[in-house]
């Protein structure tokens, strides 16, 4: 009986390392078929390398990917755990140093980087169906964030601002007013005077950060592409930069906050074909009465700077709506669009409401993919890293978005970052031994979203700032158009009509 019992026990054990190692196959298995669906040979056909490379686009991508994805905090045993997860997948490594990793990055990226958004923009439109566009546009939010780095000497000369507290208005040359009694007032002034002339002059200089400006997908809530730049970058140069070398479809529509303004800036999008809305301010000046051979609505006005108006270039004509967002606040929403039938008002206040998704992009990159503070020591291998975590993080919400449009009635905004990310590391630890209570690939990122309970109580902090005045942007200056300006509007476009 005893024989019997331990010959039992001994198969169980057994069937239960078969079902263990299988489960471990299918999981390898579901592995590999999506990283070859993300990842296409095909597209990395046109680019050269260097003729002395040993590695190939797919095999080095996948092994940033899985390099991105560790949880393993330091850098060199990242790369140990990627390398080894990446031989479990059967996937080519000729990588065998995490120094040959990052130099063999930070050379090939500019060139595998647009590739790689392509190839992902052509899978957002054949997984995303009705949700790639929202109504007739296909809505892309502008926002940016900054990103810090370690505090090397190399990074604080290449990221941080060379003339930071410099300025007049900087908070350390404010002197603060002195309180106490007439005596003690004035030794307190004596004192600081003797200060400034023996003690030396001290800035406290902040680490050094990069400036990240993303374009995000408001319908599918995936980030489209990024440029990355200093902590003195300008998101608008930024985003013409991405205009320019970008990958964009018809209708686009940009959606932006109160930074994203000026006639240069405005007109780099509508010269190639797209449109526009953000919000303006006090920051902003508007004519109405501008041309007086058409008839404008109440809501149509123009941006002509005397620079532009002196240079004989043409005014924009827009659309100026106030609109009410939230219970409260009113703000105003400046479009190219000028027809309401093409873009009505409540549209534009649910695309500024949908643009707050930008915001918890850029949060679940630094809070739930813990990049708030990024590892590498040099600033080339810093925007390296910052890249490939990006698309990495891109790469796995696309993952569970292809899953979880398999629903009829999924909806891309119900999708939880942090649980799809640990579906993707729970399959990658258990690639040889898997528990068999352990959720497959597939399973983990159908599941991967937000919890849909009705809450009773507001989710947001106790703690709050005490603030005298409310920031707000203020409301655009709007002016009517002198004769002046009217005559210049008229030479103008005579001119062009020439």
């Amino acid at each position: 009986m005893a024989r019997n019992a331990k010959a039992s026990v001994k198969r169980q054990r057994k069937l239960k390392s078969i079902r263990k190692q299988r489960k471990a196959n299918e999981l390898r298995n579901q592995v590999q078929d999506t990283l070859k669906w993300l990842i296409d040979e095909r597209i990395f056909a046109g680019i050269s390398l260097h003729g002395n490379t040993t590695w190939q686009c797919y095999s080095l991508v996948c092994l940033a990917m899985l390099w991105v994805w560790s949880t393993t905090p330091q850098l060199t045993e990242a790369f140990v755990d990627a390398r080894s997860k990446a031989e479990k997948l059967l996937i080519p490594i000729t990588i065998t140093t995490y120094q040959g990793l990052m130099k063999a990055l930070v050379s090939a990226t500019p060139k595998l980087m647009p590739a790689l958004q392509r190839q992902m923009h052509d899978l957002m439109s054949k997984v995303g169906r009705k949700h790639m566009r929202i109504g007739r546009w296909l809505a892309i939010a502008v926002d940016g964030s900054k990103e810090t780095a370690p505090r090397t000497a190399c990074n604080e000369t290449a990221l941080r601002a060379k003339n930071y507290g410099q300025g007049k208005n900087a908070k350390n040359r404010k002197r603060k007013r002195p309180t106490g009694t007439k005596k003690k007032t004035e030794t307190k002034i004596k004192q600081a005077k003797t200060d400034r002339l023996t003690k030396p002059k001290t800035v406290s200089l902040p680490p050094p950060q990069v400036w990240v400006t993303m374009m995000w997908h408001m319908g599918l809530g995936l980030p489209w592409c990024w440029k990355l730049g200093p902590s003195n970058a300008s998101e608008r140069y930024h985003v013409k930069e991405m205009l320019e070398i970008g990958h964009f479809f018809a209708d686009t529509l940009f959606v932006g906050d109160a930074g994203f303004v000026g006639y240069d800036f405005w007109r780099a999008i509508t010269d190639r074909g797209h449109h526009f809305m953000v919000r303006v301010g006090a920051n902003v000046n508007l004519l109405t009465g501008l041309c007086t051979q058409q008839r404008d609505g109440k809501d149509i006005v123009y941006c002509w700077p005397h620079t532009t108006m002196n240079a004989n270039d043409a005014p924009l004509r827009l659309r100026l709506v106030r609109c009410k967002i939230g219970k409260n606040e009113k703000v105003w929403l400046l479009t190219s669009v000028l027809d309401k039938r093409e873009l009505s008002n409540k549209e534009m206040v649910k695309l500024y409401e949908r643009r707050w998704g930008v915001e918890l992009q850029f949060r679940a990159l630094k809070q739930t993919f813990d990049r708030r503070k990024v590892r590498c020591r040099c600033p080339e291998r810093v925007l390296t890293e910052i890249e490939w975590s990006i698309f990495g993080m891109a790469a796995i919400e696309l993952m569970a978005i292809k899953e979880q449009m398999k629903d009829a009635d999924a909806r891309p905004e119900k999708l939880s970052f942090s649980q799809a990310l640990t579906a993707v590391r729970h399959s990658l630890n258990n690639l040889t031994d898997c528990p068999e209570f352990l959720e497959d690939l597939y399973t983990g990122l159908r599941r991967a979203l937000i919890d849909s309970y009705e809450r009773k109580k507001l989710k947001s902090g106790r703690y709050k700032p005490k603030l005298k005045k409310k920031p707000s942007c203020g409301e655009p200056n709007i002016e009517l158009a002198t004769l002046h300006q009217r005559q210049r509007h008229r030479e103008i476009s005579l001119q062009n009509a020439a």
